[in-house]
């Protein structure tokens, strides 16, 4: 095997960067660089991990401009958006840093004569962070902050495709005056990834991508009573019922389904209409998804990139031409697209209707820019559809009638629930899914507990 991996760039083709492997004497030495580190800043005050933290914000953001241009040509984020996910980093981030005193707080028991009695959340310790090439900086901070405000040191592997990012956050960290060894990237294939979980010597996994590799580090992990995040797949759902705002739910939708080239874990993959609006809200998507200019991304004027790989635009054109020879009708001719080509990155949009759930697309995570769109004739039915999936981690409905849209939602099996809007985390709220989506969640007050224990201190006062 080469020890060596290489970031091709789906802008053209090249080779952007290659990275050496990291051998079994570095992860060995960064591991007990690690737990010799996280001794230490464990005792740090959490006022001083609170001001490092936010410095390292400080320096990421400040070269946002480096970031957006690498984003660019590592995994083709359009460059008009590539700086957004260095907003939401710090979005999220600051956040976290925010509510860190209230949330590690102690927990203070009921006064009881003679007795003292509180819990505190002590780290658990090392925190293996890997981290997926579609949102490769906001994705990994979920839990980078989160634990090292709690006290945790952390190693953090990033996909082949954005191995920069790893290197862009440490840096910003030691920029900010990190102490050695508390945060730390590692290059690694997939094989040195499964031992270092399988180690012994790491006390936590925070993984984020496909349902296939998260069964594999769940098995690594077996046995250790260690933590495990899983988040995986999404195949999700949004219903457009009679009442919605036909206008903002189109402009919304196509938004959900085909930013970052429909890349996003929590994009829009299947719409379904009511069928007293389903012709408007056709022909309205379908009219703006035709608007949508596909081309080499480091254009500021393209608002859809090339997909991360050619592979992966493949997968999804099978699945496009699956459905076609099982009925259903393709609402965009590629052709329309003029950096369309096949066998390429570069892919068109696709909107297809006549669809229905014997179709790979429409079960079958595409993680693409293609999305089908079925009628349906009531609630009843689009709730029925919407929960056949063996994935759920958001799905959103678009209505103005906010109290039967929220009894709607408490039907939906999903992690995240919408009204009226889609593709969004927020950073107060639980990101979490059930199913296959995986386990565990980051983000909000309870994304600190994965990465912490509790520990009870039961004081008698008096003999």
């Amino acid at each position: 095997m080469l020890n060596t991996q290489q970031t091709i760039s789906p802008v053209d083709g090249s080779i952007y960067l290659e990275r050496d492997y990291a051998n079994p004497e570095q992860i060995t030495l960064a591991l007990d660089l690690a737990h010799t580190a996280q001794k230490a800043w464990r005792k740090v005050s959490l006022d001083e991990r609170k001001a490092l933290c936010t410095l390292a914000v400080q320096a990421l953001v400040s070269n946002k401009h480096q970031i957006s241009q690498e984003l660019c040509w590592q995994m083709g984020r359009p460059i008009k958006y590539a700086a957004g996910e260095v907003n939401s980093f710090a979005e999220r981030a600051d956040y976290m840093i925010a509510i860190a005193e209230t949330t590690l707080a102690p927990i203070q028991q009921a006064e009881k004569e003679g007795f003292i009695r509180y819990i505190r959340k002590e780290p658990v310790g090392v925190i293996l962070v890997i981290a997926p090439w579609n949102f490769p900086l906001h994705t990994p901070i979920n839990v980078i902050v989160p634990a090292l405000l709690a006290g945790n040191s952390v190693i953090l592997k990033h996909s082949s495709q954005t191995p920069l990012c790893a290197e862009r956050i440490c840096q910003a960290f030691t920029q900010a005056g990190l102490p050695e060894g508390v945060l730390q990237y590692l290059h690694m294939d997939h094989d040195s990834t499964e031992t270092l979980v399988a180690s012994g010597k790491v006390n936590h996994v925070a993984f984020t991508g496909s349902v296939a590799a998260g069964r594999k580090i769940e098995r690594a992990a077996a046995g250790q009573f260690i933590g495990v995040g899983l988040e995986l797949g999404g195949k999700d759902p949004a219903y457009i019922r009679a009442d919605a705002d036909l206008d903002y739910a189109i402009e919304s939708t196509v938004d959900g389904a085909f930013f970052n080239s429909g890349q996003s874990c929590c994009g829009l993959e299947r719409i379904y209409v009511h069928e007293s609006v389903y012709d408007a809200y056709l022909d309205g998507f379908v009219a703006l998804t035709k608007g949508l200019n596909l081309g080499r991304p480091d254009d500021p004027a393209i608002t859809l990139g090339p997909m991360v790989r050619s592979s992966a635009a493949d997968f999804v054109r099978q699945q496009i031409a699956d459905a076609l020879q099982q009925g259903a009708v393709a609402q965009i001719k590629p052709s329309e697209f003029a950096m369309d080509q096949s066998g390429s990155p570069y892919m068109a949009p696709q909107v297809l209707t006549q669809v229905d759930h014997s179709m790979r697309v429409m079960t079958e995570e595409s993680f693409g820019p293609v999305v089908g769109i079925m009628k349906v004739a009531n609630d009843e039915e689009a709730i029925g559809l919407m929960n056949d999936s063996d994935l759920g981690l958001t799905a959103a409905i678009f209505t103005q009638d906010l109290d039967t849209g929220i009894a709607l939602g408490d039907q939906i099996e999903t992690g995240t629930f919408f009204i009226n809007r889609c593709d969004y985390l927020d950073p107060a709220l639980a990101w979490a899914g059930v199913k296959n989506t995986g386990k565990g969640c980051t983000l909000s007050s309870l994304g600190f507990d994965a990465l912490t224990q509790p520990k009870s201190y039961h004081i008698k006062t008096k003999l």
